[in-house]
């Protein structure tokens, strides 16, 4: 897991996660398990504090049956381009 970083500003990267994970009534621990990681990682990706690695995007979107950008908001990247 690693901060997003553009040009000299963090921002976080939004996403879906709390939300998809009250639908589908996971704890973070449960959904970390599910994907391989600890409940940490996934409470800083959820506030934005850490980016997932793309494989971990993948695992966290595959489970909840999505794409990455269905659970990730890369709408803040497209408008710097």
């Amino acid at each position: 897991v690693r901060k997003k970083v553009i040009g000299k500003e963090e921002r976080p990267l939004k996403n879906r996660i709390k939300e998809l994970q009250k639908a589908n009534k996971l704890s973070q621990g449960e959904l970390a398990d599910i994907v391989g990681t600890t409940r940490q990682t996934i409470t800083s990706i959820e506030v934005g504090k850490y980016t997932a690695s793309l494989g971990l995007a993948y695992k966290i979107a595959h489970y909840f049956n999505l794409t990455i950008e269905e659970v990730f908001d890369f709408s803040d990247l497209e408008s710097e381009e």
